[in-house]
């Protein structure tokens, strides 16, 4: 897959470079893997094609982001100029910035005026903006009104409650016919996406971030441990076996089929939902993450994706000015009200067309602007085998291999011997 793709982007980049002209650049881009975000990308770069007489060719990737980040790894340390824009994670500007270009640079020092401060100082690295904020993210709990209605039930507040409600309503649904009803479905997959959902169960509980903002590794505690217990207690009880596999569009699949009653996902599935061709069309809440319980409180995983441009493009002038016309206002709005990609510019959440269409982008604000971001920042360079030890570790939990507390006592040491190599 990734020797494909590498190639498909040389083989793109060569044409561009047979065909290009001294009046119109021919420029790459790599902006979503599949379906609406895909889309999406290619409407916004046509309508800046028209606007410039500049040419786009647009380069899917994989839609798992650690296998994206190896795929940009390779491009990018061969110091290639195949792709000159590129979509990166909220978590991979520090390791990224070395080969990315300083958006100041060619933008003004006003370039991310208006989006939000704290994205903006995630993907600032030594003073350089090497990113600019395109979409924002943070998790949301997904739930069928209709089925909480009719079991008479309210949407829950712990991790605790979702459990219970989740087991009843299952077996009530498949006593009633559809043996395929699951109670919660989720990312449970060994990779990022697992890093974000255990994230939050262990924030959810107290039990930190993993490793907290002076480095420190925090992970090997109570909380953190009873968190990843009640997790693996879902699995083949109100989760199906399946979850060990899912990323966020199998676990879409199953809900917007109508064959869960929870499910945690990010803002993006909430117009997927509502679309015509989906069986909970109307029937579908969205609220805040459950707390870990009494003394917890709701930790949604911060995420989102930026726009970055290649330090060995050919056209660097050209590729800058794409970036923002996409990153711009006009432009997020219309993906916002298309397919609720969350805006970073904050004026975006009081306009009052954004709202029709997505109004738990109003409710939910606080939940935006306060997500819990992972350990990137204090890892540095390490991050990547910092998050891979923690979805590895809590797969392992999910499968029955080991329990909390054994999990958490032997995540600490593997990362105290990664943070005495490199952070």
């Amino acid at each position: 897959m990734k020797k494909t793709l590498l190639t498909s982007a040389i083989a793109l980049a060569s044409i561009a470079s047979a065909t290009g002209s001294a009046q119109a650049a021919e420029l790459t881009i790599s902006c979503g893997a599949v379906g609406a975000e895909l889309t999406l990308c290619q409407e916004g770069v046509r309508a800046w094609e028209e606007k410039t007489g500049h040419s786009v060719d647009v380069v899917s990737t994989p839609n798992s982001s650690t296998e994206r980040l190896s795929l940009y790894q390779q491009i990018l340390s061969a110091n290639s100029s195949d792709i000159d824009v590129m979509q990166i994670d909220v978590v991979w500007p520090g390791l990224l910035a070395n080969h990315l270009l300083d958006l100041r640079e060619v933008l003004g020092e006003e370039a991310a005026a208006g989006h939000f401060d704290t994205i903006v100082t995630n993907n600032t690295i030594d003073d350089r903006l090497v990113a600019m904020p395109w979409f924002t993210d943070a998790g949301v709990l997904y739930y069928r009104e209709d089925l909480l209605e009719k079991h008479g039930h309210e949407a829950p507040s712990t991790w605790q409650e979702l459990t219970e409600i989740a087991r009843e309503i299952q077996n009530a649904e498949r006593e009633a016919g559809n043996d395929r009803m699951q109670g919660f479905v989720f990312q449970g997959r060994a990779y990022e996406g697992l890093t974000v959902n255990a994230l939050e169960w262990v924030a959810s509980f107290g039990g930190g971030t993993v490793v907290d903002n002076d480095g420190e590794v925090t992970i090997n505690n109570e909380r953190a441990a009873q968190a990843l217990d009640l997790a693996a207690s879902w699995i083949g009880d109100i989760s199906p076996e399946g979850v060990l596999n899912y990323t966020e569009e199998e676990a879409r699949g199953v809900f917007q089929g109508g064959n869960a009653v929870f499910m945690r996902n990010w803002p993006y599935a909430w117009s997927l939902a509502q679309s015509d061709d989906s069986d909970v069309r109307g029937k579908v809440g969205v609220i805040q993450l459950p707390a870990g319980g009494e003394e917890g409180q709701s930790a949604a995983g911060l995420g989102g994706w930026n726009l970055a441009v290649s330090r060995y493009s050919e056209h660097p002038e050209i590729a800058a000015d794409l970036v923002a016309y996409l990153t711009g206002e006009e432009e997020q709005k219309r993906r916002a009200i298309q397919a609720s990609y969350n805006p970073t510019i904050d004026a975006l959440y009081q306009d009052q067309e954004v709202l029709d269409a997505v109004p738990f982008f109003g409710t939910l604000y606080d939940t935006f602007t306060n997500a819990v971001a992972r350990p990137s920042a204090p890892t540095g360079d390490a991050y990547g085998r910092v998050s891979n030890a923690f979805f590895s570790t809590s797969h392992d939990v999910l499968s029955g291999t080991k329990d909390g507390a054994q999990a958490v006592a032997d995540l600490e040491g593997e990362l105290l011997r990664l943070k005495r190599r490199n952070w």
